[in-house]
């Protein structure tokens, strides 16, 4: 009986606890998405089920005007952003509601997937109980789902007036129109008018927060050696041919660089023979060649992953300097395409973390720490990363992006949910 009765004690006091370190507002935000959680999973449920594949401009467009939809109904101004047709993509949806008072926050999302039009379709279903899996589910329609929902919970208890706060959804994430500074340039000028970004990508933890996201940027090595008889290769009036400097420069690369921390390079095409061609609209390559002919050309396709503009450059001429050093009777040339920028890790990123941490502590889920800053790839948010403090991985929780088997976690999706909404009010309202 003693033990029966200290157990209910401590539970009661664990639960006054939760509720004396939340104010009474975020307490009826905490009842307000949870009154709405069904309607957020029939929202989820319903863009999971558009097809948004980036090249799919149609179905970009279509999950831009769900979202269009509903943040109309919560009081927000709606716009989509056309982008030039030479960049071939879709646009971008963003709402925005304008005041005077509080932190102004950017809100990033992506409406586009990785899974084309013409790849077998994945719907949204639950695998079970605590797991649903779909297209896009965690990567990033669940994220989107939950801006929304977070949103939502705030302008019912009218804790959005007179707030400033821009919800940008690109239609390109997945594959950025090119050349960036056309396809990010209304997204990184809007930013900069706010004090906050946060990014809803997947959440990598349940307690784990992103401060810091590599950059991602191209490169293309092109390589020529003589072509003639295969009897003849090695000697000095032949030389080695292309396919031999391609190899020798790639896994020079790997010896020289390879190990130095958030620094990381991918040759993910090759192509070589006598004759090759690549079209780089599609990434389709072919090659011509034969057993007894020294190859002629050999074309390399790779990313270079990086954590800051130094690291880059740096990287960038240590290859070109690889790239010279040719073997005998062959020539070889890189060329660089920039990307997506990095984010590095800033005080004022950690910050960010540090309140949301205290939110996850009052509402009794423990601390929230800093993500392993070259944990994660490219995002939209390092575009703006420069020029605002930002956090991302708010997002909902999940395996398998980018595959079949992408699922979104439905056992943490709505306490996600919860302390997204009290995380935002505070933004808003405590600093």
């Amino acid at each position: 009986m003693r033990t029966y009765l200290f157990g209910f004690l401590l539970i009661f006091c664990l639960h006054l606890s939760h509720a004396q370190s939340l104010s009474s507002s975020e307490e009826r935000l905490i009842e307000k998405v949870e009154k709405n959680y069904q309607e957020t999973l029939a929202l989820l449920e319903e863009t999971v089920n558009i097809n948004s594949g980036t090249f799919n401009l149609e179905g970009v467009r279509t999950v831009g005007k769900v979202f269009e939809r509903e943040f109309a109904n919560i009081g927000f101004t709606t716009e989509w952003i056309t982008l030039p047709d030479s960049l071939k993509r879709a646009g971008h949806f963003v709402a925005t509601r304008k005041g005077s008072k509080g932190k102004k926050l950017f809100f990033i999302g992506h409406l586009d997937t990785v899974f084309e039009k013409d790849m077998p379709f994945y719907p949204f279903t639950y695998v079970d109980e605590h797991t649903a899996k779909g297209q896009g589910a965690n990567d990033m329609k669940g994220g989107n789902v939950m801006i929304f929902a977070t949103l939502k919970a705030l302008h019912e208890l009218g804790l959005l007036e007179d707030r400033t706060v821009t919800v940008y959804f690109t239609g390109d994430e997945e594959n950025a129109g090119s050349p960036s500074w056309v396809s990010r340039l209304d997204f990184v000028e809007r930013a900069k008018l706010h004090d906050y970004a946060l990014g809803y990508e997947t959440a990598q933890g349940f307690n784990i927060a992103t401060v810091a996201r590599r950059g991602a940027s191209g490169w293309t090595l092109k390589t020529t050696g003589r072509q003639v008889h295969s009897s003849g290769v090695f000697r000095e009036s032949v030389g080695y041919g292309a396919i031999y400097e391609a190899a020798r420069i790639l896994n020079t690369f790997r010896e020289e660089l390879a190990g130095e921390e958030y620094l990381t390079f991918n040759p993910g095409q090759i192509i070589g023979g006598s004759d090759v061609a690549y079209n780089e609209d599609t990434g389709e390559g072919s090659a011509l060649g034969k057993t007894n002919i020294v190859a002629r050309e050999a074309l390399v396709t790779g990313d270079l992953r990086f954590l800051g503009e130094d690291q880059k450059e740096k990287a960038r001429e240590k290859m070109t300097e690889i790239v010279g050093r040719n073997l005998n009777g062959t020539t070889a040339s890189i060329t660089f395409e920039d990307g997506i920028p990095s984010m590095p890790p800033t005080e004022g990123n950690y910050a960010l973390v540090d309140i949301l941490s205290k939110v996850s502590q009052d509402m009794g889920f423990g601390e929230v720490k800093a993500g392993d800053p070259g944990s994660r790839g490219a995002g939209d948010i390092s575009y703006v990363a420069d020029y605002l403090d930002c956090i991302d991985g708010l997002g909902a929780s999940g395996r398998g992006a980018h595959s079949p088997e992408e699922t979104i976690n439905m056992k943490e999706f709505p306490d996600l949910l919860k302390r997204s909404t009290v995380f935002v009010y505070r933004l808003l309202h405590e600093l």
